[in-house]
């Protein structure tokens, strides 16, 4: 086995219960289809950081004032750049999730697995642009594979290919970002990111909302969807990639899809033709052929 894998197992283990977590996630989205994507969003995040904020304020004030000093102490540059990331990463969760439900309640559920199968393949192209990872041919390979699979499912539904390209590239952006975003507390980090979106969508909130929930059921699936299918698996991820780069995590991402795939045609019964077929074994070819990639790169 992969040394690096044995000296990281935690952080592996982490990303694969956040990811697994997030593929059943449709179990909790589905049953609020009659409400507005944007309503969901705005209680999903306004709940988020309440919940966040109370914990900071009762057990991490004294981490909160360290990193403080640890981010006035770094030089302009750094400060600089630490906020941008942090700002930016905010920024693309809030995109990543309105992209998310309005696509899982209007569009399809096999959207979405499609755009976290696209996910790290958008992530190691940005990972080799931005970071300078290099890549292998063999990985170059896998990622033609995988465009030549979405280009054939931009045949057969290209509003769904173009929606899942949204919510796939928000995540890897994210992904991207925090995979530099090093050296503070990682749940007061996620803390800000929800505290900053909670305030943007602040401003959207008089104009775009609806009538205010009466319905329990829609409170009782939101605080779940706050707390375990956002809250948990991010500050999963994050603990993930504070030691494991962004291309790694994002290979171990596709258990997200696979389970949403499985359950789209299972328990949600949308149908799937022979071109669809196709083209979503091409880019599961290409995820395979890419972690083999990896893997013998990485013993190498």
């Amino acid at each position: 086995m992969d040394h690096n894998i044995l000296k990281n197992y935690k952080h592996y283990l982490a990303a694969i219960l956040a990811f697994s977590i997030w593929g059943f996630f449709s179990l909790v989205l589905k049953p609020l289809h009659a409400y507005a994507p944007l309503d969901i969003l705005f209680y999903r995040v306004f709940s988020c950081a309440i919940v966040m904020s109370m914990i900071s304020l009762l057990f991490k004030r004294k981490s909160f004032l360290d990193n403080l000093r640890l981010l006035k102490s770094l030089p302009k540059k750094k400060r600089s750049i630490i906020i941008g990331l942090n700002v930016g990463g905010s920024i693309f969760l809030t995109v990543n999730w309105f992209s998310f439900i309005y696509v899982m309640n209007h569009v399809s559920v096999r959207a979405t697995s499609v755009a976290y199968l696209v996910c790290p393949i958008l992530t190691t192209l940005l990972a080799f642009f931005l970071l300078s990872e290099r890549l292998t041919r063999l990985q170059w390979f896998s990622v033609v594979l995988s465009c030549s699979g979405c280009l054939l499912l931009s045949y057969t539904n290209i509003s769904d290919m173009f929606f899942s390209i949204i919510i796939g590239l928000s995540y890897a952006l994210y992904m991207i970002s925090q995979n530099k975003n090093s050296g503070l507390d990682k749940f007061l980090v996620l803390n800000f990111h929800i505290l900053l979106s909670a305030v943007l969508l602040a401003f959207f909130y008089p104009a775009f909302s609806g009538p205010i929930p009466s319905d329990f059921k829609f409170y009782f699936y939101v605080e779940i969807i706050a707390v375990i299918y956002t809250i948990v698996p991010l500050f999963l991820n994050l603990y993930a990639l504070s030691r494991i780069s962004s291309s790694k995590v994002a290979m171990i991402l596709n258990i997200n899809p696979i389970i949403a795939f499985i359950l789209a045609g299972v328990v949600y019964h949308e149908p799937l033709g022979l071109l669809q077929i196709v083209a979503y074994a091409l880019v599961f070819t290409a995820v395979i052929i890419f972690s083999i990639s990896k893997t013998s790169s990485a013993n190498t």
